[in-house]
């Protein structure tokens, strides 16, 4: 096998495992991963927020929020495990895309 086709079944097993952070912490009755606190959470955990936080708090959202869609929070864990793979799936086909854009550009003919 090519390494290339390694490097492609990887990322598909990845991206098929990625549900695992949503299951595992329901399961265990674990707060949020390690250092993907909202600023609620940074609240709840220190009591306060630091104030240079709460500034750029508002400076950027993510794309796809707590990798899932708008209105499916409230799905059962099936849909949210589909919406997590597709996520991770959107994930690297962009950061794929846009370092062979960036290859394109840099690399000389």
């Amino acid at each position: 096998m090519k390494l290339i086709n390694k490097l492609w079944l990887g990322l598909g097993v990845l991206i098929i495992l990625s549900p695992l952070g949503l299951i595992l912490p329901a399961h265990y009755k674990s707060g949020a991963a390690w250092g993907e606190w909202g600023v609620d959470e940074i609240r709840e955990l220190v009591g306060y927020i630091p104030k240079g936080l709460e500034k750029l708090s508002s400076l950027w959202s993510a794309p796809i929020p707590d990798y899932t869609f708008k209105g499916w929070e409230a799905r059962p864990i099936i849909n949210l495990c589909f919406a997590y793979i597709l996520s991770a799936a959107i994930g690297v086909f962009v950061c794929i895309g846009i370092v062979l854009i960036l290859g394109k550009f840099l690399s000389k003919k």
